[in-house]
């Protein structure tokens, strides 16, 4: 192979008659100087992108192999291979007897004028709900499962899965979940997806295969069910809670016919819905042939007592239960469960199927082996005392640093709610001052669920709406749920929640997550915050 043309000589050699091809060149001569192995596909990396990026324009007529071979100071070869190589591809065309041209395929995508949004300067501390101590993973021991796990698998394993989950798999969770959350969980209704997101999606798109077009939400609860039911067609009716739960009379009045519910520790407001309440929830679902989505999405973490049970567990017909490893192990694993009721269990297989072939096979092994040898049971009791220990510490530090703070919501969970006086108000000049010393904070106002994707003023469409196999026995009829905080029907006359605009009073609704922030940091985050609290 000839050796590239040094310096001078080479840009003597370069082609006559300037134009698009004498500019392009140009881009070409660094790949005559790569190592020699990585030659050929940097002189073909080098034309593609010359023609993409309109340096070389259509209907160019590039020189013959032996020129350019010459002009670079490569092997005739090498240039013949990448000429061949780009007109498979459609980039060059190439007629016989009139030599090698720019096709007219390329297009080089749209750049965009403007600068790239400056990303905000990182808080200090963020308080932001909703995520983990990630480095309470438990890196040693499931590197240890996931080689043991490796080792013994049999090359069949590592084929398609079954879409509903490994067996072994579904098997070991529906064991923990009988065991630790008392549901009627049966491997073969479990199916293993992607989060509670997944779930959502999957059984939102039965639901709306037959005939539903709203769903019930908990207001406030987590705008980010939003996208999810929007893109299964479906919108959101917000219904809102009081001390005991979702109240009852909104919600009979909205005509929904399914609500999603997380009544073990109801994201964000804290409380755990009572017995009389579940046992309304469950008496609605069975008068219109409802179905309730239970998201159980950090049950397993109360401190002051045994967590309660799942509303599934009292009745598995009416009441599909969702979890996941996100909050107990880490949410990049994309691994969680949903437990279909009966009739709607051989629609959401076949909807995983079509959407993903289900989860990756190792991932499901390793797991398994992991809750298989009490991996997991030992992961949640060390989350668990992590978790307890921080929540005491930003109670302790709010009850210092911001006195007359009121604390509201179960010992469970990782995030709590927190009254600040009226003296820090208003909200978003709060929020402001926080910011500009180095924290983020959510209020609880942020969790309203408002939006194009949520109705609240009733609930058109569900009447005629039918669940398979299950006779229908009337539907409450629509009708407005707005302006209804004191309709709490069936409530006991406990007034409804109002988180419109702060606590009422001119105080402060924070929702703050503390999981996974050290003690320390907590100590800090609520100092700055007291720094900055009052104007």
């Amino acid at each position: 192979m000839a050796e590239p043309l040094e310096g001078a000589d080479r840009h003597r050699s370069a082609p006559a008659g300037g134009g698009p091809w004498s500019t392009a060149w140009e881009l070409l001569l660094p790949a005559a100087t790569a190592p020699a192995r990585q030659r050929g596909r940097a002189l073909q990396s080098a034309l593609r992108e010359a023609v993409r990026a309109g340096r070389l324009a259509a209907g160019t007529r590039l020189p013959s192999s032996r020129d350019l071979a010459a002009d670079l100071g490569v092997s005739r070869g090498l240039v013949t291979e990448a000429y061949e190589q780009l007109t498979a591809e459609g980039y060059l065309r190439s007629d016989r007897g009139s030599g090698t041209w720019v096709g007219e395929a390329a297009r080089g995508g749209v750049r965009s004028a403007h600068a790239p949004t400056p990303r905000s300067v990182a808080a200090q501390v963020n308080f932001r709900p909703g995520t983990p101590d990630l480095s309470l993973f438990p890196r040693s021991a499931w590197a240890a499962t996931h080689k043991s796990v490796l080792a013994r698998l049999p090359h069949r394993s590592l084929g398609y899965p079954d879409p509903r989950g490994l067996p072994a798999l579904r098997e070991q969770l529906a064991a923990l979940l009988t065991r630790r959350r008392g549901v009627v969980a049966d491997p073969g209704r479990l199916v293993v997806c992607s989060g509670v997101t997944q779930a959502t999606a999957l059984l939102g798109s039965v639901l709306h295969a037959h005939g539903l077009r709203s769903i019930g939400v908990e207001d406030p609860g987590s705008p980010s069910h939003g996208p999810v039911f929007t893109s299964v067609g479906l919108r959101m009716a917000a219904l809102p809670l009081d001390a005991e739960g979702l109240a009852m009379g909104p919600l009979r009045a909205s005509g929904v016919r399914a609500v999603m519910t997380t009544p073990a520790h109801q994201f964000p407001t804290g409380i755990a819905y009572s017995a009389r309440r579940r046992i309304e929830l469950l008496d609605w679902a069975r008068a219109v042939d409802g179905l309730i989505f239970e998201d159980d999405y950090d049950g397993d973490f109360r401190y002051d007592r045994a967590p309660v049970g799942a509303l599934q567990g009292l009745d598995p017909d009416r009441v599909a239960y969702s979890g996941s490893v996100s909050k107990s192990l880490a949410p990049g694993l994309r691994l969680g469960w949903v437990v279909v009721p009966p009739r709607l269990l051989e629609e959401v297989v076949e909807r995983k199927r079509t959407m993903d072939l289900g989860n990756p096979a190792l991932d499901q092994e390793v797991l398994a082996d992991f809750v298989d040898r009490g991996g997991y049971d030992r992961q949640l009791r060390r989350c668990q005392r992590a978790y307890r220990e921080r929540r005491d510490a930003l109670v302790r530090a709010l009850d210092e640093h911001l006195p007359g703070t009121r604390v509201s919501g179960i010992a469970a969970g990782l995030h709590i709610i927190a009254r600040l006086p009226a003296r820090y108000g208003p909200e978003e000049a709060f929020r402001k001052r926080a910011a500009d010393a180095g924290v983020a904070v959510r209020l609880l106002s942020d969790h309203r669920m408002t939006g194009d994707d949520v109705q609240t003023t009733d609930g058109t469409g569900m009447a005629a709406a039918r669940l398979p196999t299950e006779p229908a026995d009337g539907t409450v009829s629509a009708a407005s749920v707005a302006g209804m905080s004191d309709a709490a029907g069936g409530a006991g006359g406990v007034a409804v929640l109002d988180t419109a605009s702060g606590s009422g009073d001119g105080g402060v609704d924070l929702v703050l997550g503390y999981a996974h922030l050290s003690p320390a940091e907590i100590a800090r985050g609520v100092g700055l915050l007291a720094r900055a609290g009052t104007p």
